[in-house]
C-alpha cells in the first residue's frame, strides 16, 4: 500500500491564502446545499484543560477521510501549536487509505481562510479596520488571510499578555489596544480567537456595520461573545447542527431565554451561493460563528493530494 504523506512544511508552501479561501468557500456551499457530509465532531476531555478529537466526513466526488486533533491550548505559551493532529484521506473507488496530510497546518490555514471568505461575503465593501482579539497561533493567521481579501489601512490587536500582543503587532505592523472595547471601538471587522472561558465582547462595544468572526469558541462551554451581542447580530452558523449543539454564545444566550433556534439565520454556505441573504443593510451587525467543519479540511487535504495541485 502506498500512502503519501504531506507534512507541514509543504502544506504552509503550497497551500496559500489565495488557494485556500476558494477551496474553503466552495466546500461550504457543498456543505449547505447538502452534497457533502459530516458527523458532529466526537471530542473527549483530557487532563489539564486538553481535548483529542475526531471529525469525519464525505466530500460530493466521493472521497472521504477524517482529521484526528489533539487540542493542548498551553502549547501556545511554548511558542507551539494548540491543534496537532493527521488528515487520513481514503479513496472513494476501493476504500484504501492514500494519504496522510498534516493537520495542524490545514486547520491553521483554512480557519483564517474560511473566516476571511465570510468577512469577504459581510463586511461592509470599505471595511478597512480589522480587530484582533488574541495573540495565538489563529490570531496571525487572521491577520495575514484577511489581508490577503482585503486592504486594510489598521489593524489593531489586544491580549491579555501586553507583551505577546505588542510582539505580534511589531511582527506584521499592526498596533495594540489596552482593552478588547477599546480594540474594536473603530474597527469594521473583528475576529475573536481567544481562549476566553467567559465573554470579552459586548454589544455597546461594536459600532454599527461590523462583521465579527467568532472563532476561538470551538465547542459547549467557552464563550467570547456576550449574549447581548448574538442577540443583536444576524447570526450565521458555519454548520446549522454543529452550533446547535456546540457553539457556546448560541448556547448560553438560548439557556438565557434571550434567542431561540431561528436565530441561526442560516449557513454561511447559503450565504456564499446567494440563496441566503447576509447583511441586508449597512448599519447591521453580522456574526459569522465558526467551530471548523471537516469537509474545509477535506476540500484543502484533496487539493494538496492531487499532482498538480498548487
Amino acid at each position: 500500500m502506498n500512502i503519501r504523506f504531506i507534512d507541514a512544511g509543504e502544506v504552509a508552501r503550497r497551500l496559500t491564502y489565495e488557494a485556500a479561501v476558494p477551496l474553503v468557500r466552495q466546500a461550504m456551499i457543498a456543505l449547505a446545499q447538502g452534497r457533502t457530509r459530516q458527523l458532529l465532531r466526537g471530542i473527549i476531555d483530557l487532563d489539564g484543560g486538553n481535548a483529542f478529537g475526531v471529525m469525519p466526513g464525505a466530500m460530493d466526488q466521493g472521497s472521504f477521510g477524517a482529521k484526528l486533533v489533539s487540542v493542548f491550548p498551553g502549547n501556545v505559551t511554548r511558542g507551539g501549536m494548540s491543534h496537532q493532529g493527521l488528515i487520513v484521506m481514503f479513496d472513494p473507488e476501493t476504500g484504501a487509505p492514500v494519504a496522510v496530510v498534516d493537520a495542524g497546518e490545514v486547520t491553521a490555514i483554512r480557519t483564517a481562510a474560511a473566516s476571511a471568505a465570510a468577512t469577504q461575503a459581510l463586511a461592509l465593501g470599505d471595511a478597512n479596520h480589522l480587530a484582533v482579539l488574541g495573540t495565538g497561533e489563529q490570531a496571525r493567521r487572521h491577520i495575514l488571510a484577511i489581508r490577503a481579501i482585503r486592504p486594510l489601512q489598521r489593524v489593531t490587536i489586544w491580549g491579555r499578555d501586553a507583551a505577546r500582543a505588542a510582539a505580534l503587532a511589531e511582527e506584521l505592523g499592526c498596533e495594540t489596544a489596552p482593552s478588547p472595547c477599546e480594540a474594536v471601538a473603530d474597527a469594521a471587522i473583528i475576529c475573536t480567537v481567544t481562549a476566553a472561558a467567559e465573554p470579552i465582547l459586548f454589544a455597546p462595544d461594536v459600532r454599527a456595520g461590523s462583521h465579527i468572526n467568532a472563532v476561538g469558541s470551538s465547542r459547549a462551554g467557552p464563550a467570547e461573545i456576550a449574549t447581548d451581542l448574538v442577540v443583536r447580530s444576524r447570526f450565521f452558523a458555519d454548520h446549522r447542527a454543529g452550533v446547535l449543539s456546540q457553539g457556546a454564545e448560541f448556547l448560553r444566550a438560548k439557556a438565557e431565554g434571550a434567542i431561540d433556534d431561528d436565530h441561526v439565520l442560516g449557513e454561511i454556505g447559503e450565504v456564499f451561493a446567494g440563496s441566503l441573504a447576509g447583511r441586508t443593510a449597512a448599519q447591521d451587525v453580522t456574526l459569522y460563528k465558526s467551530l471548523g467543519s471537516i469537509v474545509q479540511d477535506l476540500a484543502c487535504a484533496a487539493w494538496l493530494c492531487r499532482e498538480d495541485g498548487g
